[in-house]
């Protein structure tokens, strides 16, 4: 289950209907999918081979489809990333970069945990999204973000995608973000 920080007072957020209801006052879908369909052999892996890869898809096709028609999604694939992901640090300063894109950012955890932060109201600042297997987020297109591992530096994860080459990352430059 999905937790939140509100970084700039380190207020935690938990629970169900109280996570629930912060993500919709800022208009970031959530929704939980059972991550136990997924057997231990891949939620376990964070090497799948691409044959592994299309057993994840398939486990939660049906989780996908309706998401997919609900919004709008047209192609969708599996991340894999732990510390044998070859330039696995060159690639997370990538990701710790704020960006935005042009069309919503969806990740759906079905093995390990990660962090979006994202950019609220003025008064609020930035919070964490801690997601844990079964959480499934999207960030709101033009929303400023980033999406990180937490400590163990593992995850699975399927990712949707409206534009079928994915989307942009365009730099968002925040003199008032503090990395900490």
């Amino acid at each position: 289950m999905a937790e939140i920080v509100i970084r700039n007072t380190g207020e935690r957020i938990t629970g169900d209907q109280a996570v629930r209801a912060f993500l919709e006052k800022q208009e970031v879908l959530y929704e939980h999918w059972d991550a136990s369909k997924l057997s231990s052999e891949l939620k376990e892996n964070f090497l799948l081979t691409d044959e592994q890869k299309k057993q994840v898809l398939e486990t939660f096709d049906s989780e996908i489809k309706d998401l997919a028609a609900r919004r709008g999604y047209k192609i969708w694939d599996v991340i894999t990333l732990s510390e044998a992901t070859p330039n696995l640090e060159e690639l997370l300063a990538k990701f710790e970069d704020i960006h935005t894109h042009t069309e919503d950012e969806i990740r759906a955890i079905v093995g390990g945990k990660g962090i979006f932060i994202i950019k609220g109201g003025e008064e609020l600042g930035y919070f964490n999204v801690e997601l844990s297997p079964g959480d499934v987020i999207s960030v709101p297109e033009n929303t400023p973000h980033f999406f990180t591992l937490m400590e163990n530096q593992k995850i699975v994860a399927v990712r949707l995608f409206i534009e079928e080459n994915g989307w942009i990352a365009e730099h968002y430059d925040d003199p008032t973000f503090i990395k900490a």
